[in-house]
Order: structure tokens, then sequence, then C-alpha cells
């Protein structure tokens, strides 16, 4: 049977939806119709937003993030974070000595941060710093560096090479996208180069990030998930993505 564009339209989108993914040279041999029609067909979708085109195949949507201002991304998933904060202040312990990275996770995890006795933080993001230097009982240690305005935090070689000379019990990890296979990324390549200091610098690495981030793929590697403990998230991860996640011996948490 031969269908009309409306109906291949309406089945690619099917598809998508039950597969999470759609081969050309797969749909081009099903429908009976040629690679370029396929093609065509995608990229008609593709400019209504219905899916985004990448090497031979399409995805329900675009996975690369773009960098906006922590102003405008504290706004978003504002509820997800709260709860994904308070879980994350649950695992801190007497004297633990901790990284507190930069993005808006790591910013609420500050605001309904319980101190703990003998609690020492060192971050990267000024925002953070202020709020934890309200409490007394919390010894705060600000990296230096270059001042990088989107998210208010440091980056560069001198926030590096500051970080060579402590050792923490933990690091509290936001990311920009989590990729199963490619790991974590960020939109900077400096920030990301930052986060691999601070990943070799803590024994234990816990990222905080919204169900949103998974799938998604930033301009900077952080690394990959084999170096991952915890990953604390909201109920909106699919079943798939958290089975993984177990199976690599990733400590998932829901909040």
């Amino acid at each position: 049977m031969i269908l009309n564009i409306a109906e291949r339209h309406k089945l690619i989108l099917k598809k998508l939806e039950e597969k999470g993914f759609v081969e050309v040279a797969d749909l081009s041999q099903e429908f009976d119709v040629s690679l370029v029609t396929i093609r065509k067909d995608l990229k008609a979708l593709e400019e209504k937003k219905l899916l985004f085109r990448s090497h031979g195949r399409a995805i329900p949507s675009d996975p690369y993030t773009t960098e906006n201002h922590v102003n405008v991304k504290e706004k978003i998933q504002t509820k997800e974070k709260i709860r994904i904060a308070i879980a994350a202040g649950l695992i801190l312990e007497p004297n633990d000595s901790i990284i507190i990275a930069s993005g808006t996770s790591v910013i609420e995890f500050a605001r309904h941060l319980k101190p703990v006795e003998g609690l020492t933080v060192l971050t990267a993001s000024l925002n953070t710093a202020l709020i934890l230097s309200e409490n007394p009982n919390i010894d705060v240690i600000q990296l230096g560096g270059i001042v990088r305005r989107s998210s208010s935090s440091v980056i560069g070689p001198i926030s590096e090479k500051m970080l060579a000379e402590f050792t923490f019990t933990k690091l509290f990890l936001g990311v920009d996208g989590i990729d199963l296979d490619y790991g974590l990324t960020t939109t900077n390549s400096m920030e990301a180069s930052l986060n691999k200091e601070m990943i070799k610098a803590a024994h234990k690495i816990i990222v905080l990030a919204d169900s949103s981030k998974f799938g998604r793929k930033g301009f900077g590697r952080i690394c990959g998930l084999h170096e991952v403990d915890q990953i604390i998230t909201d109920s909106g991860i699919d079943e798939k993505t958290k089975t993984k996640l177990f199976e690599l011996g990733i400590d998932v948490t829901i909040a």
C-alpha cells in the first residue's frame, strides 16, 4: 500500500514515540520510497520541531544544550531541584569536606543545606559562597579564578591549581547534560576542565541533575559515567535510563 505524505509523517512520529529513534534506511525500506523522500519527510517534521535529525536517523528532540544565564536556569524545574537539594543534604556526614561546583541545582543545594559538625565547603559558585557564608557553622573556601558571568562562578587555571592543594570527601556536581554513552557534559569547555579537576580531588562523586538533563549533551565533556558514584534526580527519569545507570553501578536516588 502506498502512503501519502501525511500518513508517512503520522507513522514516523508514532515509531519515534515507541522506539525513541527512527533510521532513514529502515523507513525507506518499510514505506517503499526513496532515501531522498524520507529525508524530505524528516526535514519537514524537523522544521515543525517535531523531531531532530542526526546522522541518518531522527530522535525526538535536539540533544544539545545551549548556554543560558543562571538567573534564567533557576526558574526551570524549580520544584524538582528543591527536592533534589534536600535529598543531597541527607548524605552529609560529620567532618565532611566537600566541593560544591556551579549551576542552579547546587545553588539550591546550598540554600537547603543543614550543616553537620565540622563541615568544610569549597565552591566555584559565587552565589553558593555567599549563601553559605551566612552560616557560622560552615567553613567556606571560595575558589579564585576567572569569573564566568553567565553562571556566577569561577573557572580557569588559577581555580584548577588551587584545587590541587586539597582533598575532599564528596563532590556535588551540577551538569548540563547526561548521555548514557558520552557521559557528563556542560556548555563551557573551561568549566568542564575545572570539573575534571574537582573529580580528581574528591573521593565520592555525586551528580545533582533533574530528569530533563538526561539524553542531553553540552559542548564540554566532563567525564564518563564510570566515574560517577551517585546521581540524585527526580521521578521524571525513565525506567530504561534508571536500569542502565544501576547496571553501571551508579546509586540512583529519586527525590
